[in-house]
């Protein structure tokens, strides 16, 4: 009795401290354990495929694709912690209390600087598209630097504030040995919803509707205008495919995010061990694998900068002034 007992706690040597594991069937534990594995390996990979393109490759160093790094380096990070995620799904963390505060300020910095990253992505566009004349002089490399290092240093400074508590005393709402749990302030919960949330969906909803309507409006006007049909037609389907592209990314976006915020606003708890909790979080995680796919995939250069990857082209000296574009 006491071995199978034993056998059930997080730490068997201290029996009267220890968490119990998780009870779950093996076959649900395989799938989610799958899932989790094949979703970290694949948003690792692309983004840093990204990562070593841009960084490379020195006529990508735009301020767009300086904004795509930093979006890459957040969905990179986020890859590596969704490994932490299989360590918790027997419900214990071997790691220590120390560390299970650490593993929660870093997991919430990097997800609100990849949405924070995203708010610029859709103002850098918004710029590009709506007001062309000026982009050169508003959007610079220094500016952008500036703002995505804000970006990174703000939600790190926030999550330090919001977590001082857990950091000062790890583990102290812990009621046994092997759990990892972090109590959220109130009023840091819904500013946290605010920032990470509602703001960003307001602001990059009302950004790609003034897009998509300047870029409509774009396209009629290129065809009422006295110019050959070829080039008229090539200006209406460049407009309509930004468009177009510009929509897939804010409903992607949202069908990502909007379960996992809509739950923690109720005041529900999300976790591993129900079925419904963890699709939420996959889905959540997912939205990082799927980033580098929306905003690098549809551009040629990084097609062509994988087929140089994958061939070792890229250690080739003076590789890095190839012609990309």
């Amino acid at each position: 009795m006491e071995t199978l007992e034993g056998t059930e706690l997080c730490f068997p040597q201290l029996l009267n401290t220890s968490c119990k594991k998780t009870k779950r069937s093996y076959s649900v534990a395989t799938l989610i354990y799958i899932l989790l594995s094949s979703i970290s390996l694949l948003t690792v990979t692309l983004n840093l495929l990204v990562i070593i393109s841009i960084f490379h490759y020195k006529q990508l160093h735009t301020p767009t694709n300086l904004l795509l790094l930093s979006l890459a380096v957040s969905d990179f990070c986020v890859g590596f912690l969704m490994l932490l995620q299989i360590v918790l799904l027997d419900g214990c963390w071997p790691l220590g209390n120390l560390l299970c505060s650490v593993y929660y300020v870093l997991d919430y910095t990097i997800t609100s600087a990849s949405i924070g990253n995203m708010v610029l992505i859709s103002v850098d566009r918004y710029v590009a598209i709506c007001d062309p004349l000026h982009y050169p002089t508003k959007v610079t490399r220094t500016r952008i630097k500036i703002c995505v290092c804000l970006c990174w240093i703000c939600s790190l400074l926030f999550h330090c504030v919001r977590f001082k508590d857990n950091l000062k005393q790890p583990g102290r709402y812990n009621s046994c040995s092997g759990e990892c749990v972090l109590v959220i302030d109130y009023a840091a919960g819904i500013t946290d919803t605010f920032l990470s949330f509602i703001g960003p969906v307001i602001v990059i909803v009302i950004l790609y509707m003034r897009v998509f309507v300047v870029a409509v409006s774009q396209a009629r006007a290129m065809r009422s205008h006295t110019v050959t049909l070829q080039f008229s037609m090539t200006t209406w389907k460049s407009e309509m495919k930004a468009a177009r592209t510009l929509g897939v990314v804010v409903v992607v976006f949202l069908i990502c995010i909007c379960p996992y915020f809509c739950v923690t606003l109720k005041g529900q708890d999300i976790s591993l061990n129900a079925s419904s909790s963890a699709f939420i979080i996959f889905l959540f995680y997912f939205n990082s694998c799927l980033n580098p796919v929306i905003y690098a995939s549809f551009y040629p250069w990084f097609r062509k900068s994988i087929k140089l990857i994958v061939t070792l082209k890229i250690l080739q000296p003076n590789s890095c002034d190839s012609n990309i574009l």
